[in-house]
């Protein structure tokens, strides 16, 4: 279960009853045909937007997907496919056949190149799928955002409805207050319906579609790269722009590698004896008086 969804409805949903329940009395708040205008007329504006095929799978999928936690770390991902790579390329294809993969659209595609598949079926059959599965939960961020659009209008409605029998009533000053808290509880309805569950699970929707869709571009760049027979360490190097500079294992790993490799030359390399270095000679001053001096004894 996606813990921060559970938590956020449980959180609201208890703020709000407190606030309720502190303030008066519970039963203040609740209003069954109020209620049924806004569940109702919600629920007729969603049919009519979608179709009912659609509405109903969309619909179940967008919940599983905004309450069951299933994020895949890209980091994991990365790692399993430079161990599906090493192990490709050190007992070849078929080798791959044993190894446990936990991802199924990760397996699907090493399945496929195990039975001997192209690089352009893989890609044309991965990206299929791939469109497929984010179209599906793209279907229950809109029903889900339509939700929210039409819940606080139905709660306008819901208001207005309850305003025309206030004023039907106007002979008895008593009954209009009752009558007119009624008629705003339609528009409460409304707004926690959209704005506490509706859109924030429709948000929901749309962080894990691009999260999904980058880690199936993933896991499609590693299938060919392992299909091709590329380096795997090539391979790990590719995907590591799929994820944040600090929390780039591969490259810490290989800085670490390399300042070790450079400590082993520097501590295997002789040590050279340096010869003291020469002096240079220093040109000394003449004067002009010594200048004259030499120039009389070589003429005599």
């Amino acid at each position: 279960m996606d813990v921060a969804t559970f938590l956020g409805l449980v959180v609201g949903v208890g703020v709000i009853g407190a606030a309720v329940v502190v303030g008066s009395d519970l039963g203040v708040f609740l209003n069954l045909p109020g209620f049924l205008i806004v569940v109702g007329g919600t629920f007729a504006a969603t049919l009519i937007k979608f179709p009912i095929s659609n509405l109903t799978g969309a619909l179940w999928d967008g919940i599983k997907v905004a309450f069951i936690a299933r994020r895949t770390d890209a980091q994991q991902l990365i790692e399993q496919a430079g161990v599906l790579a090493t192990v490709a390329r050190k007992k070849g294809v078929l080798a791959l056949e044993d190894q446990p993969i936990g991802n199924a659209f990760m397996r699907k595609g090493i399945m496929m190149i195990v039975d001997g598949a192209g690089p352009e079926h893989i890609h044309q059959v991965l990206t299929r799928d791939m469109t497929q599965s984010i179209q599906r939960e793209e279907n229950g961020e809109r029903i889900f955002r339509a939700i929210g659009d039409s819940a606080p209008a139905f709660g306008m409605i819901g208001t207005l409805v309850g305003l025309v029998q206030t004023l039907s009533q106007m002979s008895d000053p008593a009954a209009i207050g009752p009558n007119m808290a009624i008629a705003l509880l339609t528009t409460l309805y409304g707004a926690v319906i959209a704005y506490l569950v509706a859109n924030p699970i429709a948000e929901k929707l749309s962080t894990k579609a691009i999260q999904d869709r980058s880690n199936r571009e993933l896991i499609l760049d590693s299938v060919l790269g392992i299909q091709r027979g590329e380096n795997p360490r090539v391979i790990v190097e590719l995907l590591e722009a799929y994820v944040k500079d600090d929390r780039r294992r591969g490259s810490a790993d290989q800085r670490e590698e390399q300042e070790e490799r450079r400590g082993k030359r520097q501590a295997d390399a002789p040590n050279e004896p340096r010869g003291p270095v020469a002096a240079r000679p220093v040109k000394k001053k003449v004067s002009l008086t010594d200048q004259h001096a030499a120039r009389t004894k070589a003429t005599k």
